[in-house]
């Protein structure tokens, strides 16, 4: 199989044209007969820039005659878009489109995005297979719209993820990114903005290139970036650009003082000798950046410089000159005017580049599915008329080798041969691509290799610190991405979240944790020391009262005794004894705080009642002398013990109501407490606990009424004094009580209950027992029916007054 060899091919590798001491015969070289034709877009001359902007070529028309001709007015169109244009037209044959009969079988190329955004959609329409080897943008990879469209470089993507890899490794999270704006620039930083933000990474700044850096504007447009970089205080910039552009910010970045940054770039401008040879370059600081990891084609730089040697050669050149004049024109097109003067030290430079083995991979990958179509053997091929759609399928399914590596289109119609990440260095004033690393996807970096700018070697570029673990972001400023690190508070906890979560209901977290802990429970057990001293002292008080209940057993039946209301005081103190302090002690369960109050409350009763008939008894015969002998009889001997009876049994109906309405129940308190869980016997229903204890304050006030205002002889015992201090301690250390105990939810609630208890005993037992405790131990010569005379013994004697 033999076919033409593009004529801009050589031209790709000179990149430009310098003319020789006499004309050679090169241009003769790209001219050879052939069953298929292959097309080629190469670059020369000066980049196309805002194809996206240009609805027709200008002043063109496809393949027809033009009001003036740009070949003769080179203002009126640059070389690369006559050289695209015409080529289309001629290769096309637009005059025989209905027959769908094109004079390529195959294109290949162009080298960049934008022109073969514009290409792609051309012959894909006619299933014309097209090869670009230097075209990245993800948006060619939609192989519903090109389906013909196929290159032999990676995609954006890969590059994108890539260049995230070498970010997060050496921890710069705070970085700037520009772009060229054309189809490569803005496609490329696209992705790498969407997968930079979920790796973490932060983008202190974005901006464009401008497209065409002639226009008036752009030199403003371009000083404005460089300011907005140097405002960020970021020390990274990842540049996706072409090598114009990319020279043009660097240039403005030196003359501006931006200071020496990392510089992070791809093949479009790493390699090129325009951005490399820009003044006072190596004052930019690092540069790093990944290009397609190539191999060399063999004997091709021997190749090239032996051909530069034939075509000075008469003899050589004469039969080229026959070959190519048999030809037709029209079937290979315009013939290259300056080839003729390109020297060998035009291109040498630029044979050793990346570029050279993607155009061989492309030519390959086309002769390959042309031999499988064809159902070539090793001794020939077939000559059968091939259309170009019938070798989508070949380019498709089956892998081909170039010099002995093996490749395959994937799904998106790319070969992803991974990249290689290479270093700036400079040696003797020039520029060396060191490879200090490898990525296929995974990244490996041979650090030691890589010499950075600043003092320690290890530059940095973050906007926050790395949070720790037990912390959250706390974003700052206009920019979501700069945040401080704060701690999470009590009772949350942080898990790879945006912020910190709260734990669960039955546990709890430290500040700054990972995970939440068990609650511990909270309640006034016996071994606290609230407990121990609460516990030691009503030991004590019912000590007392059982000692005094001992002692009034045993004077039961003498005259202060009797005049302190006999049995029913020893019956009151064993009242005492019972009142439950040890019942709000332990951890509480629902059983035990139905028990509290009511027990509480009937024991209470049970004194009061007990002292309810002395009291209503001192009263009757000294407020109202007249009707005491009519009623005393109710308040004295076994009737007394009716209304002792009937007090407690009211009692017990309010404890029933109060069981019925809603006892006191458990209460898991999660919240007073940081991390346990308060257990303590919370009120249900304030009105059966106004009803429980309402009765016993009641009690207590009409004691405190019956005997607040009697007065007795100095020479005789006071009783209703006893009764008095006693209720009126009892309904001062009530009121603090309520006050208190309906505000607390904590283990003082109990506390708090146990002191009043407390107090109440205390106060009852120093101001009617202990008096009278006195007097039988220590002054029994008082205990006489002189000193400890009744009232009701004396009322015979008013009675006849």
């Amino acid at each position: 199989l033999g076919f033409p060899v593009p004529e801009g091919l050589w031209l790709c590798l000179s990149f430009g044209c310098a003319a020789s001491l006499s004309p050679s015969c090169l241009s003769a070289q790209f001219r050879r007969n052939g069953d298929f034709i292959l097309g080629g877009l190469f670059p020369f001359g000066k980049e196309t820039v805002n194809l996206r902007e240009r609805a027709e070529p200008t002043l063109l028309v496809l393949g027809y005659r033009k009001e003036e001709d740009p070949r003769k007015d080179p203002t009126l169109q640059s070389p690369s878009e006559q050289a695209l244009w015409e080529s289309l037209a001629s290769w096309l044959n637009w005059s025989l489109l209905l027959d769908y009969r094109p004079r390529v079988t195959a294109l290949l190329g162009p080298h960049n995005s934008d022109l073969c955004l514009l290409t792609a959609k051309l012959f894909s329409s006619f299933l014309i297979p097209q090869v670009s080897y230097g075209a990245s943008s993800e948006s060619l990879s939609n192989t519903e719209l090109f389906p013909s469209f196929y290159r032999t470089v990676p995609g954006d993507k890969n590059l994108a993820e890539a260049l995230v890899l070498l970010l997060s490794q050496f921890g710069w999270n705070w970085v700037a990114t520009v772009a060229s704006d054309d189809e490569y620039g803005r496609g490329a930083q696209a992705l790498f903005l969407s997968m930079a933000g979920a790796d973490n990474i932060c983008i202190a700044f974005e901006g464009l290139i401008p497209a065409d850096l002639a226009e008036p504007s752009a030199r403003g447009q371009l000083e404005n970036i460089i300011k907005l970089i140097n405002s960020t205080k970021v020390n990274v910039v990842v540049l996706f650009a072409h090598s114009l552009p990319a020279q043009a910010l660097l240039e403005h970045s030196i003359r501006m003082g931006l200071g020496k940054k990392v510089w992070i770039g791809t093949e479009a401008w790493l390699l090129s000798d325009i951005a490399a040879s820009t003044p006072d370059i190596q004052s930019v600081g690092t540069v790093l950046g990944f290009v397609m990891r190539a191999g060399t084609v063999p004997g091709f730089q021997e190749y090239v410089a032996e051909l530069f040697s034939s075509v000075v050669q008469e003899e050589f050149c004469q039969e080229s000159r026959r070959l190519s004049g048999l030809l037709d024109a029209e079937v290979l097109g315009t013939r290259c005017q300056h080839c003729d003067h390109v020297t060998l030290g035009d291109i040498w430079p630029m044979l050793t580049v990346t570029v050279v083995q993607p155009v061989q991979v492309a030519v390959y990958s086309v002769a390959h599915a042309l031999h499988r179509a064809l159902g070539c053997t090793s001794k020939g091929c077939p000559k059968t008329p091939i259309r170009s759609w019938q070798l989508l399928h070949f380019m498709n399914t089956l892998p081909f080798e170039v010099n002995g590596q093996s490749f395959r289109f994937d799904q998106s119609h790319g070969t992803n041969t991974g990249y290689k990440l290479i270093f700036w260095a400079w040696r003797d004033g020039s520029v060396t691509y060191l490879p200090v690393g490898d990525y296929d996807q995974s990244l490996y970096i041979q650090k030691s290799q890589i010499q950075f700018h600043t003092p320690d070697k290890k530059p940095t570029s973050e906007c926050f610190r790395r949070c720790q673990p037990g912390q959250f972001r706390r974003v700052k400023g206009f920019n979501l991405c700069c945040y401080d690190c704060t701690d999470c508070s009590e009772n949350t906890f942080w898990s790879d979240s945006p912020g910190c979560s709260p734990c669960p209901q039955h546990q709890w977290a430290p500040a700054r944790s990972t995970r939440c802990l068990q609650r511990g429970e909270r309640f006034l057990s016996w071994r606290s020391p609230p407990a121990v001293a609460l516990l030691a002292l009503a030991a004590l008080t019912g000590s007392a009262s059982g000692v005094a209940a001992l002692l009034f057993l045993r004077h039961l039946r003498s005259p202060l005794v009797r005049l302190a209301g006999g049995s029913r005081s020893v019956l009151a103190l064993l009242w005492l004894l019972l009142l439950g302090c040890a019942l709000f002690v332990g951890r509480p369960g629902a059983a035990l705080c139905a028990l509290q109050q009511l027990c509480f409350a009937l024991c209470l009763n049970g004194c009061f009642s007990c002292l309810l008939p002395k009291a209503l008894e001192v009263a009757l015969l000294a407020e109202f002398p007249r009707c005491a002998p009519r009623l005393l009889g109710w308040l004295t001997r076994g009737r007394a013990w009716l209304m002792v009876a009937a007090s407690l049994l009211i009692q017990v109906l309010l404890c029933c109501c109060h069981l019925y309405l809603g006892p006191d129940y458990l209460v898991l308190d999660y919240k007073s407490l940081p991390s346990e869980v308060l257990l303590v016997c919370g009120t249900q229903s304030w009105a059966a606990f106004a009803l429980l204890h309402g009765y016993n304050g009641f009690l207590a006030f009409l004691c405190f009424l019956c005997t607040f205002m009697v007065q007795t002889p100095g020479s005789r015992y006071n009783v209703a004094r006893g009764i008095t201090f006693a209720t009126l301690i009892c309904l001062v250390v009530w009121i603090f009580f309520l006050v208190i105990f309906a505000t607390l939810r904590t283990v003082l609630r109990a506390v708090t209950q146990i002191c009043t208890i407390l107090a109440t005993t205390l106060g009852i037992l120093a101001s009617y027992f202990v008096p009278k405790c006195y007097i039988l131990l220590f002054r029994p010569d008082l205990n006489t029916e002189d000193y400890c005379q009744n009232l009701a013994e004396e009322q015979p004697e008013v009675n006849r007054q």
